[in-house]
């Protein structure tokens, strides 16, 4: 029997204006000290952006499944879609193998692949110069929804680094294998 502490499970909020726990989660995310009024300002405001966006160009916007192209009106729908393009699916992790350190490719747990793309996307958002924040956030939502972007190729460059180090799979440790 483990004598570690069991996880305590959090209950997820959601968010008051579209009753999404994925908004609410990105609300947490982009908030900074404490001030949600301003990150609710910030995501609510992106959102808008978005629907402006899909106004203006809605072509941009369309969904491939397979053979068949549909379009993509809803904001949250794009959101989530953009969301489940940023995510990784693998990460090199460090293993001391004999003295030596070797970089091991590991599957990432479904909640990691989300706080490491809504981390991605605000850190790219903030770094976005010359315009607000709500509208840098639109920016990287559009952008991943398209398949492109900073956080697309942030994502592209660890799957790349674990593709690189895949001589070294064996070495993950319990069921993280591959």
């Amino acid at each position: 029997m483990s004598r570690r502490a069991r996880k305590i499970v959090k209950r997820v909020s959601v968010d008051p204006k579209y009753n999404s726990e994925l908004i609410a989660h990105v609300i947490r995310v982009i908030m900074k000290d404490g001030k949600k009024t301003t990150a609710e300002r910030i995501v609510y405001g992106a959102i808008d952006k978005i629907k402006e966006l899909v106004e203006k160009d809605p072509s941009k916007f369309q969904k491939t499944e397979g053979d068949k192209t549909e379009q993509v009106t809803d904001p949250i729908e794009i959101l989530s879609k953009a969301i489940e393009n940023m995510k990784p699916q693998v990460e090199v992790k460090t293993r001391r193998v004999g003295g030596t350190t070797l970089p091991v490719p590991v599957p990432i747990n479904p909640v990691r692949q989300l706080s490491l793309a809504l981390r991605w996307m605000t850190t790219f958002a903030a770094g976005r110069h010359g315009m607000g924040m709500a509208a840098a956030v639109a920016a990287e939502i559009a952008d991943a929804f398209q398949g492109q972007g900073n956080v697309i190729k942030k994502r592209d460059d660890v799957h790349k680094m674990a593709a690189a180090n895949k001589a070294f799979a064996h070495y993950a440790w319990g069921s993280n294998r591959e």
